[in-house]
């Protein structure tokens, strides 16, 4: 059945889109915001359409707090592809079910209830409303949200309407990633730039699946070493696992390379391969030096584990009741063994960069299809070893290279299509959560702030973008062609391009857009004031205590030797159990590994050198904004890091309005040249979301400031009370939010 018949007829509404299409409403429906009483519940209507669901009202949040803004989504709107799980309710009958795609509902639901992708558990009442147009908007919800076809995904309907095939032409009013000032790696120069940049001078772009024809699930460009030709490539490809032929990622200044590679699937040829493969990289390294590899799938968890751990994260923060006792509350998290991995994959990629920083040595990560756990553990080393990629651009081409163009599946682990659950696992979220341990060691070295990775996991479960749309190039485009020549939409022979989630200015404005901006950050081009002159900063050699960096690799080691516990505290912080027997630590003999960690951990940080996470219980934390941040309970008014963010930013535009006015004051004076007196800027266009006050009038902390910044847990968590037993109780361990089986049968 097409996804429209069984609904009648379409209508376009406004909004951001005009693709944005009603398939059914209902009147009358009341938003629950709160748990245990009707008080300051909204009434209005509620929409499906072929994007998100929607709740039109006009009543106003009660304790309103801020909350970013998307220019795709209302203030109320929730993406069909953040859905989770639709829940139906009927009080009377003591019944609830479970819908799925097609499926037939029994009864007229009184509640509907969503559990989000993105943590949120969204209530709506239809004591009011017409019963049968309430079970209809409910069946809508549950068939938009779970599509059959990836071209049922609302992202060709956004492209396809208004694409007319030229390359460089704007997309539903936004640009492609043509304007884009960054890589997206799709074309031999942008890889080309990327060999220069890193100094790999031995390497030099493949193009020997151009029109995917050697691999489906690489992209049509890659970096292979000078000393191997297309010939030998060719006749190595059908060795490897779906044909991925090993891949450069990333040079170090000493010559040291880090490469990525599928599996070897034929045993014979596995020591053959193994070293004409490693002599073509040793070749490539200006001192000969050795390679080593390292098996993934050996030395971490795997996906399921990983997915295991994040719905009981999930479990633990949102459906559990969030004041059960602090002790059950870290004893559950601590079960979850969900920082135990993220530990797990920062430890492994510390690994790695002490073989390339350390030993010289070129390193190859292999895993049985080099495109799950390769993909965390090679934007972690790279992260760790380049600043160019703890800038805000460079990240997003350090994702876009090693991530999206380098085949993660991302359609099938984030389940978009909710066809397997046994292939959904957030490597994504865990990559995101790995860097957010680093930022919050390093806060300094970093462009960007946890706004914007929270913000681009959320952009995940938006399906416009080709970023996070696909399981690889390949896909996209195939896809695209197929869905252009079913709706005779004249692109020729190039593909519908749809536009990068890099492009920001699609979903916030310049001003929300400042929230990504980190006022703490030092940079290649960080300016400071200098008796008077504007200066470049540099920082200098001081003997700082390494107390504060870390502690002697001996003891570290044996607290890090895998047989650790550790607690969480509820206020983002974990406190190590362990109790060390000091008289053991003489006895242990100190490794090479162990003595470049303590020689690294004794000088003081260089922000735009090599960062190594410290990795005791005691310095790895919850990510509270992330998991955290629609919970009511755990939402600290006017606490939290975003006050200091918010002091910090102040202080930042305050020193940005100080350089505009030397530079000024420096152009006026006639030893100035031209050159070196660039205008200021105007005060709207600061880097920074909160200004500097006037000297008159000194800024307070604002109001609506508070841990969750910026987003509010108002109205985006009403879990529900089931005869006084919290939800958590009735569900009793379901696997994911509720068991996929009907429970129409259980008393409520």
């Amino acid at each position: 059945m097409s996804q429209t018949g069984m609904w009648g007829s379409l209508e376009p509404i406004g909004g951001p889109e005009r693709r944005n299409i009603v398939v059914n409403e209902v009147s009358f429906v009341r938003k629950c915001i709160g748990a245990d009483s009707s008080h300051g519940d909204l009434w209005g209507k509620l929409i499906c359409t072929n994007f998100k669901v929607s709740f039109i009202t006009h009543d106003a949040l009660p304790m309103q707090r801020f909350q970013v803004a998307n220019r795709l989504l209302g203030e109320h709107d929730v993406p069909l592809a953040c859905v989770e799980q639709v829940v139906t309710v009927n009080d009377a009958k003591g019944k609830q079910k479970v819908l799925c795609s097609n499926q037939k509902l029994k009864f007229n639901p009184t509640e509907l209830i969503l559990y989000c992708k993105d943590f949120r558990i969204i209530r709506f009442r239809f004591d009011e409303a017409g019963p049968q147009s309430a079970k209809k908007v409910c069946l809508a919800i549950a068939h938009y949200s779970q599509p059959a076809d990836p071209q049922l995904l609302f992202g060709f309907e956004y492209v396809g309407k208004q694409y007319y095939g030229s390359l460089g032409e704007r997309v539903n009013g936004v640009d492609p990633g043509g304007g884009l000032q960054m890589p997206l790696f799709d074309r031999p120069s942008e890889w080309d730039r990327e060999i220069k940049r890193t100094g790999a001078a031995e390497w030099r772009v493949c193009s020997i699946n151009e029109g995917y024809i050697v691999s489906s699930s690489l992209p049509e460009y890659f970096v292979v070493p000078v000393s191997l030709a297309d010939q030998d490539l060719k006749q190595y490809l059908c060795f490897f696992t779906a044909h991925r032929i090993p891949l450069w990622c990333w040079n170090h200044p000493n010559g040291s390379a880090l490469v990525r590679m599928a599996s070897i699937s034929d045993p014979l040829q596995q020591r053959k391969l193994d070293q004409r493969i490693c002599s073509a990289i040793t070749k490539s390294h200006p001192q000969r030096s050795d390679v080593l590899k390292s098996d993934l799938d050996k030395n971490l968890p795997n996906i399921q584990d990983i997915q295991a751990a994040f719905v009981k994260v999930r479990q633990i923060c949102v459906i559990e009741p969030f004041e059960e006792s602090e002790e059950k509350w870290l004893s559950s998290m601590e079960s979850s063994r969900w920082l135990e991995y993220v530990r797990a994959f920062l430890k492994h990629s510390a690994e790695v960069v002490y073989l390339l920083e350390g030993k010289h040595v070129s390193v190859i990560l292999q895993e049985e299809e080099d495109r799950d756990l390769s993909c965390v553990v090679s934007s972690l080393v790279q992260l760790m070893l380049d600043p160019h990629f703890r800038s805000l651009t460079g990240f997003q081409s350090l994702v876009q290279k090693e991530w999206v163009m380098a085949g993660h599946r991302f359609l099938d682990r984030c389940n978009h299509l909710k066809k397997n659950d046994k292939e959904e696992s957030p490597l994504f979220q865990l990559f995101l959560d790995c860097v957010w341990q680093i930022i919050n060691q390093y806060p300094a070295a970093f462009e960007f702030t946890e706004t914007y990775l929270t913000v681009l996991s959320d952009s995940m479960w938006i399906p416009v973008f080709s970023t996070f749309l696909f399981n690889c190039p390949q896909q996209r485009t195939e896809n695209s062609m197929d869905f252009a020549k079913s709706k005779c939409i004249p692109v020729g022979e190039k593909a519908l391009r749809f536009p990068p989630v890099w492009d920001w200015s699609q979903q916030f404005t310049p001003k929300d857009q400042a929230l990504f901006n980190n006022p703490m950050y030092v940079g290649k081009g960080a300016t400071c004031v200098q008796n008077g002159a504007v200066k470049s900063f540099r920082r200098t050699k001081k003997n700082y205590s390494s107390t504060l960096r870390g502690m002697p690799s001996s003891l570290r080691n044996i607290l890090m030797d895998g047989h650790d516990s550790f607690t969480l505290t509820r206020r983002n912080s974990l406190v190590s159990r362990l109790k060390p027997d000091f008289s053991q630590i003489r006895e242990v003999v100190e490794s090479p590994t162990e003595r470049f960690f303590r020689d690294w951990v004794s000088r003081p940080a260089d922000l735009q050198g090599m960062l190594i996470p410290q990795l005791l219980p005691s310095h790895l934390a919850l990510w509270r904004l992330y998991f955290l941040r629609w919970v009511p309970e755990a939402s600290i008014p006017k606490g939290g890091p975003v006050t200091a963010y918010h002091k910090l930013s102040q202080l930042a535009d305050e020193v940005e309005k100080l350089q505009s006015q030397l530079r000024q004051y420096k152009g006026a004076t006639p030893a100035s040249t031209p050159t070196s007196t660039p205008s200021a800027p105007p005060s709207d266009h600061s880097r920074m979301y909160f200004k500097a006050g006037s000297t008159h009038e000194p800024s307070s902390t604002p109001e609506y400031l508070s841990s969750s910044f910026p987003f509010s847990p108002v109205g985006n968590m009403c879990r529900r009370s089931i005869l006084g037993t919290p939800l958590s109780k009735f569900l009793n361990g379901a696997k994911i939010w509720l068991s996929t089986e009907t429970l129409a049968n259980e008393a409520l």
